[in-house]
């Protein structure tokens, strides 16, 4: 080998190198540019693939519609008005029948259920079922005097009706029980108010005499409308009430009434004694705030006093007990001042101590009643209370 060969090889050798060096560079480079674009091409596939896969606007299905809601009924729609979880929507159904639903409390008595009116006709009360309102089913009569009780916080009442024929061929005469003190003495009490301590032995005999006998119970405003000859109401009804709300009636009388559960109206003076109703079934009504004295001729205020002075008092009363619609008159003593002045102060009934039945038609400001006296048996009682 020459010396000029061997000077050559070695510049052929690093030329060699450098072109494969370029060579694998531009190589690599190409698959790097090539993956590039093979992830590029990788992306618009999978977009393109999904894009065919997805349906066009004009083929894809309607969005399922938002159902509606079902609308509350009236009943529910009262419910919702509460969180009180002892409400109770009452609705009202029978011929005729309109009215709204109302909000009763369970556990408590009904509160003002409506009495419908229709030319013509009477109505005959409220019954728990269709048929109890056909047939005028007196132990189903739905009223005032029953504690609310119903189902999943609803409840239907059904009405019905009598002609005005029928009304009169009833010929109810109600009679409203008066009562006084009451004492645990078989022998009765001693002195000149003897006469009005019932033996409490007697009262429960009567009670459940009431309580067995098959009685229906108006209400003060039952008995309005009964007068007027809005509402028929049975021969077989009767008002008990208690005059004075002596301590012995609380004590003594009030549980027996309870036991029984028997609607009962205590006649109180509010100006003596502001006391709560001792059990459900306890009606308070006034007996004047502050007149049940004598005035200045020996009588009750209520025939001494102007008609303003009694409204005045009478509304002192009302403001203790929360409702006005009857009172009792003490001693019984009133006149058409005495009425004047309940009707300025905004009551409409009120109780003497004159025997007699409350019938169509009877004066609303001098109500009678059967006085219940000490030793009267349960056939006393029953003679006069039919």
């Amino acid at each position: 080998m020459s010396s000029s060969d061997s000077s050559r090889r070695p510049g052929k050798t690093s030329a060699r190198v450098r072109r494969r060096r370029f060579f694998a560079v531009v190589i690599a480079a190409l698959v790097v540019i090539g993956g590039a674009a093979a992830a590029v091409a990788a992306i618009s596939l999978s977009r393109s693939t999904d894009a065919a896969s997805a349906p066009s606007p004009s083929a894809s299905s309607s969005p399922t519609p938002t159902p509606t809601p079902t609308p509350l009924t009236p009943s529910e729609q009262l419910l919702a008005t509460t969180d009180d979880p002892d409400a109770c929507a009452v609705r009202f159904e029978g011929d005729g029948i309109t009215d709204a639903p109302q909000l009763q409390t369970q556990g408590t008595l009904y509160a003002s259920l409506p009495i419908p009116s229709r030319d013509g006709s009477v109505f005959a009360g409220w019954y728990a079922t269709a048929a109890d309102a056909a047939s005028f089913t007196i132990a189903a009569r739905i009223n005032g005097s029953e504690l609310v009780a119903c189902t999943d916080r609803q409840l239907t009442l059904f009405g019905s009706w009598k002609t005005p024929d029928e009304n009169a061929a009833e010929n109810a005469r109600i009679p409203i029980m008066m009562y006084h003190q009451f004492t645990t003495k078989p022998e009765g009490e001693s002195g000149w108010l003897r006469g009005n301590y019932a033996y409490i032995g007697d009262f429960d005999a009567q009670m459940n005499h009431i309580a067995t006998g098959g009685f229906y119970l108006p209400t003060w405003d039952e008995l309005s409308a009964f007068i007027d000859a809005r509402l028929w109401l049975p021969n077989h009804s009767v008002i008990i009430t208690d005059d004075d709300a002596d301590q012995s009636w609380f004590d003594l009388a009030a549980p027996i009434v309870d036991k029984y559960k028997l609607l009962t109206t205590s006649f109180m003076i509010t100006a003596y004694r502001q006391d709560p109703p001792p059990n459900p079934y306890v009606l308070r009504r006034s007996h004047t705030h502050d007149m049940h004295k004598a005035g200045a001729n020996g009588k009750g205020e209520m025939v001494n006093l102007t008609a303003e002075q009694i409204a005045a008092d009478m509304e002192a009363s009302a403001q203790v007990l929360g409702v006005k619609e009857i009172m009792a008159y003490p001693f019984g003593h009133f006149n058409d001042t005495s009425k004047e002045g309940l009707r300025l102060a905004g009551f409409e009934m009120a109780r003497t101590i004159e025997p007699g039945y409350v019938t169509i038609g009877t004066d609303k400001l001098a109500l009678p009643v059967q006085r219940v006296n000490y030793g009267m048996s349960v056939d006393d009682v029953a003679r006069l209370i039919g």
